[in-house]
């Protein structure tokens, strides 16, 4: 008996030997020095488990979400097809940027220029540098796709109209920045005519609300916005999205989750947004959007498919699709990943309120109807050759 169990003690011992023999064997081939192989950080969508779930089943995007970090729309020519940035280079650019001096410097007291340059560091926000070289991600060069024939064009007279307006002008007079590809002249008539499209830009005449830019009409807000927090509230067959963004012009979306598009001939200036899921995913495609609220040039044939995409209790992904065949010769997409802000700091959400319109607005035009008055009686200068629309912001000689 004894014996059997020494010999059966033998066995065990040769069997572990035998196993660590093997298992040495292994981790010393397993680690052989490699060249590590750079990979970008990714995001990897959660575990349905792991997604919040409404009441009704839905994954849930509620609360305030928010990009946290700096992108650029296009990505620079340097970076090529380069998604991402290294650590190092984000590290760099955080460094510059919170060291730039100019963001608090001022022009000569009391010049026009120093009026013009009213927001310094004070009122705007520096963001670390996000891991993207661009927003765009498609086409791969990370730029916006060319514009076609017909855009050009119409950029191109609609340029030439509001440089005309500033033809009597130091701004052109002194060749400044403002007025490349125009010469100094006498008052134009296109002080008298129309815009040849609906106005959304500033321009040097002052004759009603509508030759004002969006943004002094305090509309300048619409989605794709990459700049400011989206407030998410669902329900069972419509989803609230509230945008606030450009110092009060923040703007309020419904999104149905059933239905059809409205018929053609039905526009609106946030156009019509119908959605549903894709499994984690909010699919929203937007439509019949109004010819007077451009989305960077692109109105009336515009279309828009978004999605987004809870990747985990605080990320969610946010990309957009933008369809214009009159407006770009290719589609393009950008992809933020927004981050959830805390319930708690931003329990208390008051409306914004746009000051620049409310106040700006009336005073700017009331301004315009005085200097009229004053030049009809001689007592001053003539409002067509003073610049009132690029603020002088460059004023570098050409």
């Amino acid at each position: 008996m004894r014996r059997r169990l020494l010999e059966a003690l033998a066995i065990a011992s040769v069997m572990v030997a035998l196993v660590l023999f093997l298992r040495l064997s292994v981790a010393g081939q397993t680690q052989a020095p490699q060249a590590p192989v750079p990979q970008p950080p990714a995001r990897t969508p959660a575990p349905p488990a792991a997604v919040p779930k409404t009441a009704w089943g839905h994954p849930s995007l509620e609360g305030i979400w928010l990009d946290e970090f700096d992108t650029p729309l296009e990505r620079p020519a340097k970076y090529a097809t380069r998604e991402f940035f290294t650590a190092e280079e984000r590290a760099a650019q955080d460094a510059e940027r919170s060291g730039n001096a100019g963001r608090n410097e001022r022009a000569e007291v009391g010049s026009r220029q120093d009026v013009a340059g009213a927001y310094n560091a004070v009122f705007t926000s520096a963001k670390p540098t996000g891991r993207r070289t661009s927003l765009v991600v498609d086409p791969p060069n990370g730029r916006i796709p060319a514009l076609t024939a017909r855009a050009q064009e119409l950029n191109q007279r609609d340029r030439q109209f509001r440089l005309a307006l500033l033809q009597n002008t130091d701004t052109c007079k002194n060749k400044m920045t403002a007025c490349n590809g125009w010469q100094y002249g006498p008052p134009s008539l296109a002080l008298l005519e129309m815009p040849q499209s609906y106005n959304t830009q500033r321009m040097n005449r002052h004759n009603g609300p509508e030759d004002q830019s969006m943004a002094d009409r305090c509309m300048s807000g619409s989605e794709p916005d990459f700049t400011g927090f989206r407030r998410i509230v669902q329900g069972p067959d419509s989803i609230a999205i509230g945008v606030d963004t450009g110092q009060g012009q923040g703007f309020q979306r419904v999104v149905y989750l059933s239905g059809n598009h409205p018929p053609n001939g039905i526009r609106l200036r946030h156009g019509d947004s119908r959605g549903h899921f894709e499994g984690n995913s909010l699919v929203i495609e937007t439509t019949n959007y109004s010819p007077k609220f451009p989305i960077r040039g692109a109105a009336e044939n515009l279309k828009l498919v978004e999605r987004f995409t809870r990747l985990s209790a605080k990320t969610l992904e946010y990309s957009v699709t933008l369809t214009d065949p009159t407006m770009w010769t290719a589609p393009w997409t950008v992809t933020q990943e927004l981050t959830l802000q805390p319930d708690t700091e931003n329990r208390i959400y008051y409306e914004p309120r746009c000051y620049e319109g409310n106040y700006g607005l009336p005073a700017l035009l009331i301004g315009a109807r005085v200097d009229e008055k004053k030049f009809a009686e001689g007592q001053g200068p003539d409002p067509a050759s003073q610049d009132t629309a690029s603020c002088l912001l460059n004023p570098e000689p050409q």
